[in-house]
């Protein structure tokens, strides 16, 4: 079989496709072959970890990028003890240790339900909310489309209200 009809993490052959590492140079050597099922849990970031008992094994591989994949995910699972066991070439745990430090200070924003919210979504006030320096009052029910993601704080987001470009908290929004 060649590398590119199977899963390198789990072995399946299902909706096989070639996918880029975390943190990557965007080349075939930074990039590993994933089925549908392992990659929607690694982009969804909800880890089966029983499906994940694969990195058993994917962990031993030849590839350097399965070996730094598995070691991303054994970080998301919590499994220092299967990390203590792997061996990584001094230039596979740095890319690991980027990826892994990247993925801690991406800021992720959320509504007051917890839905994750992106630039270019609407979403609808849930309380009136008194814009200073504005002098109106963001009422409640208010549908605010194409919102932007406020650069450095995850708590806010921007958008316009009346023609005024206000800045609201998330925990006053949900998603529409």
């Amino acid at each position: 079989m060649s590398r590119s009809s199977v899963c390198e993490l789990c072995s399946s052959e299902e909706g096989v496709s070639l996918v880029e590492l975390p943190v990557s140079d965007a080349s075939e050597e930074q990039s590993i072959y994933l089925c549908s099922n392992c990659e929607e849990q690694i982009q969804s970031g909800d880890l089966d970890e029983n499906h994940f008992n694969c990195l058993n094994d994917a962990m031993w591989s030849e590839t350097p990028a399965a070996k730094i994949m598995s070691y991303i995910l054994w970080n998301r699972l919590g499994r220092q003890d299967m990390i203590e066991m792997m061996y990584l070439e001094e230039d596979e745990l740095k890319l690991a240790e980027q990826a892994i430090n990247a993925e801690a200070n991406k800021l992720t924003y959320r509504d007051a339900n917890g839905v994750e919210l992106k630039t270019g979504d609407s979403i609808v006030i849930l309380k009136d909310l008194e814009v200073k320096g504005a002098g109106f009052t963001a009422k409640r029910g208010t549908t605010v489309t194409r919102i932007s993601l406020a650069p450095n704080d995850a708590s806010h987001v921007e958008g316009r209200v009346n023609g005024t470009k206000i800045f609201i908290k998330t925990e006053f929004i949900k998603k529409a």
